[in-house]
């Protein structure tokens, strides 16, 4: 269904606040990275080592974690970092915290898709989930990891499983989509990328991303074949760098960054900051696919109010359309992969 409308300006004045990753204030906040040796986990803790809302930053990996962290609690921030190697010290490490962000995976490869690493990425993200249910029911996590369609809805049968589920604290970050909708958008019509703010909803892969120009700040025009290519280049984005790393990687850069800006207006949000907004991938009845990307007013308590999809162009309503089939399709194979079907 089409439901409650968040127009552009009220989008842009509300996450506009949530842009910096640091503060001047000192919050007192144990974030947790799980998959913290890897590439993107690396640039990610640099990022967190630097906001000053983190307290504790607590790194895990199976391997290289505790060189990671003797390198980061060399820099001159507040933040205390501490390293944990292994699933025997899993648990310590997620003990009393308040954030976890996911990024453990494999990266893709050219001619991969996100679905070709759910094999592998799927049993991570169970496991990891598993472990969090456990030591920190109550703590908001952040799923970055591939494909992100089918990983939220397994960290959420995890939850469910153990008895602890709460929709409102288990996201999936989708933000890299709108950091890119914002970058090209901003580069074609010469315009202040720091003013540019692009609602993208859906899912977080190929055909199941949909940006929705309509609804930019500042208010925009694409001529129909034009909004196609800009549309498809959003779309396919995270192709454009594994093929432009020729098989060394994916994006691990602009996810780090992007992960960064999420959990810092989470972490906004928890400590009373007011007014948050960010899209995320969430459990959702906004239409019928049960987990829906869309944006969110953040709060206290995590996920504080869906605003849905808002007012959609013949255009947007058309890629929804062709984006549905793929993306309840993914919810259903990450569904079924916990649930033994």
């Amino acid at each position: 269904m089409l439901s409650r409308f968040v127009s552009a300006r009220s989008f842009q004045a509300l996450s506009v606040l949530g842009r910096s990753f640091s503060t001047t204030q000192q919050d007192s906040n144990k974030v947790v990275i799980l998959g913290a040796s890897g590439g993107i986990g690396q640039p990610l803790s640099l990022l967190m080592k630097e906001n000053k809302r983190v307290s504790h930053l607590a790194l895990y990996d199976i391997a290289h974690t505790k060189g990671v962290a003797a390198d980061l609690s060399h820099i001159a921030t507040p933040a205390k970092v501490t390293g944990h190697t292994g699933p025997e010290e899993l648990s310590a490490c997620l003990q009393g915290a308040d954030v976890v962000v996911i990024p453990a995976g494999v990266p893709r490869k050219p001619g991969m898709t996100r679905d070709d690493l759910f094999n592998t990425n799927a049993s991570i993200v169970r496991d990891l989930s598993e472990a969090c249910a456990r030591n920190c029911p109550e703590a908001v996590l952040c799923i970055i990891s591939n494909p992100v369609n089918s990983t939220v809805p397994i960290a959420s049968e995890v939850f469910k499983k153990a008895g602890v589920h709460n929709p409102d604290k288990i996201f999936g970050v989708t933000t890299l989509d709108v950091v890119r909708a914002n970058t090209f958008i901003a580069e074609a019509k010469n315009l202040d990328v720091s003013q540019v703010n692009v609602p993208v909803v859906g899912g977080h892969s190929g055909v199941t991303i949909i940006p929705l120009v309509s609804q930019a700040t500042p208010a925009i025009s694409f001529p129909y074949a034009d909004r196609g290519r800009i549309s498809e280049r959003i779309q396919n984005a995270g192709t454009e760098v594994v093929e432009a790393k020729a098989g060394t990687g994916s994006a691990t850069l602009s996810m780090a960054y992007a992960g960064a800006k999420f959990v810092n207006s989470m972490l906004g949000a928890l400590n009373g900051q007011q007014g948050i907004v960010e899209c995320a991938y969430v459990k959702s009845d906004e239409t019928e696919a049960s987990y829906f990307a869309t944006p969110l007013l953040l709060g206290k308590k995590g996920l504080e109010k869906n605003l849905g999809l808002g007012k959609l162009l013949e255009f947007e309503v058309e890629l929804l359309k062709k984006a549905m089939p793929e993306l309840k399709a993914n919810i259903k194979k990450g569904e079924d992969f916990v649930n033994g079907n």
